[in-house]
């Protein structure tokens, strides 16, 4: 087979033609021929071609083409534009794989939320070939760049459950080497200032907190600006700042105490364990002659 093949590369595309109706045995035969074969022709037009606008069912045939052509070498722009044709056709994540090391920022972003919507362990093989890169470039993202991309998915509008992107946010976590305490404050300190504020930001600070300890006054500092946009009027995100403000606890209470009163009282009735030791706190002498006379009203205690 490969000997006809070498010498008529046309008869290329009726292997791939059939491949899907053959059976196992006659399938694993090809596969074993294949690197064989790929290795010799290349990227020839009349592979090209098939890679850009395959038949159907090979799909497995032509993964291992496309892994053999770019296994330790540079892949041409020519077959790098086939590979993005074919995913343009099936829009299938996996296919940009042997080449998405080559792939320029802009482009990786733009199917971002189709590499979160893989399977975790298919979706940990991008993160790999993303931060790693090209030799010849570097990283195509950065760490902090990662983060950022997966808080600002919007699930509903992009079709993509928001476990998926739970996953992934917990696929970076486990990646303590890589996805660092200064990793996440530089990633929390811009996805803080995004207009909507992302759906799943105070659960990331929560985790990172847990994580990293050592962050609670950075946290501190992003909870008073998330006061000071009035982060009660996002209800979901309101539920999370809250549940921050105990985990926090006794540190979150200066953020606290910057509430209006309105939002302080909200904040109190929905989490009652906050009450006494809040009231402890703003006491303190020190404390207490910077406080505005409504909070003492709300704990009807005079300071």
């Amino acid at each position: 087979m490969v000997c006809i093949l070498l010498q008529k590369h046309s008869l290329l595309r009726r292997v791939f033609e059939i491949y899907g109706s053959l059976p196992q045995a006659a399938k694993q035969a090809v596969h074993r021929q294949v690197p064989i074969l790929i290795r010799t022709i290349r990227s020839s037009p009349d592979l090209l071609g098939i890679i850009s606008d395959p038949p159907a069912d090979c799909r497995d045939l032509l993964m291992q083409v496309l892994q053999t052509l770019t296994d330790g070498a540079v892949p041409s722009q020519d077959l790098i534009s086939s590979i993005k044709n074919l995913y343009s056709k099936t829009k299938d994540t996996e296919f940009l794989f042997p080449v998405m090391a080559h792939l320029p920022k802009d482009e990786i972003l733009s199917v971002f939320p189709n590499i979160v919507n893989l399977p975790v362990d298919k979706f940990q093989v991008a993160l790999s070939r993303i931060l790693q890169g090209s030799p010849q470039h570097g990283p195509i993202l950065d760490p902090s760049e990662i983060l950022i991309a997966i808080h600002v998915i919007d699930p509903e509008k992009e079709g993509i459950p928001l476990k998926k992107v739970m996953d992934a946010c917990a696929a970076c976590f486990e990646q303590r080497t890589t996805f660092t305490q200064q990793v996440l404050a530089k990633a929390l300190n811009q996805l803080v200032e995004q207009i909507p504020l992302p759906l799943l930001f105070m659960r990331t600070v929560m985790q990172a907190i847990s994580a990293f300890p050592a962050l609670v006054d950075f946290v501190m500092e992003i909870m008073s600006r998330l006061v000071s946009k009035q982060i009660w009027k996002y209800p979901k995100l309101w539920v999370g700042f809250l549940k921050c403000a105990i985990l926090t606890k006794p540190q979150s209470y200066g953020v606290l105490l910057q509430l209006p009163a309105p939002q302080l009282e909200n904040a109190l009735n929905k989490n009652p364990v906050l009450k006494a030791p809040l009231v402890e706190h703003a006491s303190q002498p020190n404390v207490r002659s910077t406080l505005p006379r409504y909070v003492a009203s709300l704990y009807s205690y005079e300071f």
